[in-house]
């Protein structure tokens, strides 16, 4: 019950909620100051872990208990603030006589307009209260640090050492907030009314703390549900800092008097469900008994459902127990029904029934999904991430000799230094690419045969290629030998992988590269440049030798075939000569002189075809007229007896 000031004959003195307050609020004080500095080392910690090992589990789970630590802060606080009003209570200050203010009155509008707003801000905040103020203050901060940190996505990983030292703090811590929840659920209530609620919240970080050291204790590469664990343990103190925030704006609507004790704010209903045996509805039913009277033990419905509870959840837990019998197989994957811990049948993709769970269990098995093995043992499997067709070429696409690379394998194969057998070591690449087979005694091979089939794969070909490439050299490696490598190698693992009934199958191998080692790349790439260069000079006189054979073939075809032409066309001359005499001798025989007189005629008309002639004909113009010449078209004759230069009159010779 709340006291007021006002009311007269309030026996605050006499109440040992008052005469305790100093006490309680010096042990408030000393717990809140050290857990806070508890939850600031953890959130710069995570800061830190978080800066250099953004995908480390530490940071989650520093961050998870220092808003654990942040939570219990907000609520020792809260119960700081009511102690402090009792311990005012119980001991009033003296009044004080405020001496009357001096100060001038600001003249201008805009200093008018700042003192105005000032003493308004003044008066807000005393109206809001220090205690609302803080208590938003510290959940807003929890809340920020865990959405910071919230990612779950993160991957396993081993801790080592100092995951045992960080669990052994975290139980230690745990412990001694035990005792602090002991001694606080111990209060009698009339001394100590904030006793209750605090154990509560102080629960919260005990549970925070141990769920922390579960998992670092079972952290490890192969479990994923310790990171998992890690982030989620902060929703506990996320709920408890979003009911406390709302609290604290709720408070902004309810009134508040000097004279009126006030109430713990930092209760919390989540927090309160931490208690065994859980009773989640116990606060509902007291508040609507104390505030409206109704009791809901009375209500026949609530007390048949109470009485129905326990065997309605047997059915549905029984029904539940029969569903597990169930399997749902994907359209990838195969399933083994075991009955009794013996297989029994082969599940396809769909929907199987069977005994629940212990009695029968489905084992997953892949169906038709292709894998690819890298034989090295630094292989590490992880997701596949594409490459954009316009960026720089990835990582795995580097051949060059003088690297190492992650996925090479050393061999050992032979070798010949003159007339001595010798070996030399070279880097090589090889994958395989692999499924389980496709029959039902395939998938029950490789479900009971062997534990870890890319083990077994990558076994087996490291046997076969140290047998293999014994008998090889490094020159046939890189050349003819190349070609019928990955089949003689896939073939020989395949059968293996069949002698041990392993229930694989190898699709295809792939020799993605075959280099000498990385220090010995230089010496090597010296070799194959002398060798190269020898290559490339004997193959260039060899053309030189060619290219003068072949000209000497062409000067000679070209003299041969002039020879054959000229006398072709010597041949054709006398032969159309031949033809030509004969025809003539023909037509004399025929024509006679006629034909003389033509042929004589055809001459002279070949002969005087470019000749400028004038033919005077007497019987052209008949006995009267005698023929006659213009001499007007033709030109002056040139005498050649004149002189070439005649005399000037008058000159003096």
């Amino acid at each position: 019950m709340q006291v007021d000031l006002e009311v007269d004959g309030t026996p605050v003195a006499g109440l040992p909620r008052f005469q305790q307050a100093v006490f309680h609020g010096r042990r408030l004080r000393q717990f809140a100051i050290g857990l806070s500095a508890l939850a600031a080392v953890g959130l710069v910690l995570a800061f830190f872990v978080g800066l250099f090992a953004p995908l480390s589990l530490w940071a989650a789970l520093l961050v998870s208990q220092s808003a654990g630590l942040l939570v219990l802060v907000a609520g020792l606080q809260s119960a700081w603030w009511v102690t402090q009003w009792r311990a005012w209570a119980i001991n009033p200050p003296l009044p004080v006589v405020l001496a009357v203010d001096d100060t001038v009155a600001p003249e201008g509008w805009y200093e008018r307009l700042l003192d105005r707003l000032g003493q308004r801000s003044v008066r807000l905040l005393g109206q809001v209260g220090a205690p609302t103020l803080w208590l938003g203050g510290w959940a807003l901060v929890t809340l920020y640090s865990l959405s910071q940190f919230w990612n779950l996505t993160l991957p396993p990983g081993a801790l080592g050492l100092s995951a045992s030292v960080g669990a052994a703090l975290s139980l230690l811590l745990a412990f001694g907030l035990l005792v602090l929840e002991r001694q606080l659920a111990q209060e009698n209530v009339a001394e100590w009314p904030e006793a209750a609620p605090l154990a509560q919240l102080s629960r919260v970080a005990i549970v925070c703390l141990v769920l922390s050291a579960l998992c670092l204790l079972f952290a490890s590469e192969a479990s994923v549900w310790p990171v998992r664990l890690a982030v989620l343990i902060g929703l506990l103190p996320g709920l408890v800092a979003v009911e406390l925030l709302l609290r604290a704006v709720l408070s902004l609507f309810s009134p508040h008097r000097e004279s009126l004790e006030p109430g713990l704010l930092a209760r919390s209903f989540v927090a309160d469900l931490l208690r065994w045996p859980p009773q989640p509805l116990l606060a509902l039913q007291h508040e609507l008994h104390n505030r409206f009277g109704i009791d809901l033990r009375q209500i026949w419905a609530f007390t048949y459902m109470r009485r129905a509870f326990l065997p309605v959840l047997a059915v549905v837990a029984i029904v539940g127990w029969s569903l597990t019998g169930i399997h749902e197989i994907p359209l990838q994957g195969r399933g083994i029904y075991e009955r009794f811990g013996k297989p029994v049948e082969v599940f396809g993709p769909g929907l199987h029934a069977g005994l629940p769970w212990p009695l029968g269990r489905v084992l997953s098995v892949e169906n038709g999904v292709v894998h690819e093995l890298a034989t090295s043992v630094g292989d590490v499997s992880g997701p596949v991430m594409a490459d954009p067709a316009e960026g720089p070429a990835p990582s795995t696409a580097n051949r060059l000799w003088d690297a190492s690379h992650v996925n090479d394998k050393s061999q050992v194969i032979a070798s010949s230094r003159g007339d001595k057998q010798s070996f030399q070591i070279v880097n090589m690449d090889v994958r395989f690419v692999y499924r389980i087979g496709l029959t039902d005694q395939a998938a029950l091979a490789a479900t009971y045969n062997s534990t870890d089939v890319p083990t077994l794969i990558r076994s087996t070909a490291s046997r076969i290629l140290v047998h293999d490439f014994a008998s090889r050299t490094l020159d046939g490696l890189l050349g003819e030998d190349r070609v019928g490598l990955a089949e003689e190698i896939g073939q020989a693992v395949q059968a293996d992988l069949n002698k041990l009934d392993s229930g694989v199958e190898i699709l295809a191998t792939v020799v993605e590269a075959i280099h000498p080692p990385a220090g010995a790349a230089n010496a090597y790439h010296g070799v194959q440049a002398a060798q190269i260069g020898a290559q490339a000079l004997i193959s260039r006189e060899r053309g030189a030798a060619a290219e003068a054979t072949n000209q000497a073939q062409l000067q000679a075809s070209i003299a041969r075939d002039q020879a054959t032409a000229s006398a072709h066309e010597i041949n054709a001359t006398a032969q159309a000569a031949d033809l030509k005499f004969t025809a003539e001798q023909k037509a004399y025989a025929s024509a006679g002189q006629a034909f003389v007189l033509e042929q004589y005629f055809s001459q002279l008309t070949q002969g005087l075809a470019n000749a400028r002639l004038l033919v005077l004909d007497h019987r052209l113009g008949g006995s009267g007229n005698a023929p006659t010449i213009d001499l007007r078209t033709f030109t002056l004759p040139a005498d050649p007896a004149s002189p070439r230069s005649s005399a000037q009159p008058g000159a003096t010779h």
